[in-house]
């Protein structure tokens, strides 16, 4: 199974359809640290539909907190428009743990060069954009760790 982090995320129906999405793939959802929002607020809800009850959600006061939580051998890849390593030139093992940043800043320097090693990033054509919603970007790294292993 691969686990979805949420790194202190902003926006309620992001998280929402995120656990939507987890439900679907039977991912695991980890939100860590303090979301700018209450996770029964209601467009939370609403945009997680009534699968809720399917979502393997667990919180986390901080990043150690997620990390001793994971099984042994589990890496954390760090999603981030700062990386220059596309997420599909990486080779997704079971139990890897995506982490994403907030939407309006992403992850802390700190963590990135933590983790320098496993930084990956989606690709942009445009000069334009900075990023993707941040929905659209778990989706996106998400199915290409599935692709990955069910191939295997």
């Amino acid at each position: 199974m691969i686990n979805v982090a949420l790194f202190e995320p902003e926006i309620p129906p992001n998280t929402g359809n995120i656990g939507r999405l987890c439900a679907a793939t039977e991912s695991a959802l980890h939100i860590v640290g303090q979301p700018a929002f209450q996770m029964d607020d209601r467009a939370v809800r609403r945009a997680g539909l009534d699968y809720w009850p399917h979502v393997n959600l667990t919180r986390h006061d901080n990043l150690e907190d997620l990390k001793a939580s994971l099984a042994s051998g589990s890496r954390l890849i760090c999603l981030t428009t700062k990386a220059t390593r596309s997420y599909t030139d990486w080779q997704y093992e079971p139990d890897d743990c995506l982490l994403f940043g907030p939407e309006t800043r992403g992850l802390p320097a700190e963590i990135l060069q933590a983790h320098e090693a496993s930084c990956l990033t989606i690709p942009m054509s445009s000069p334009h954009v900075r990023s993707l919603n941040l929905a659209n970007a778990v989706s996106i790294v998400l199915y290409e760790a599935i692709r990955q292993l069910k191939t295997k």
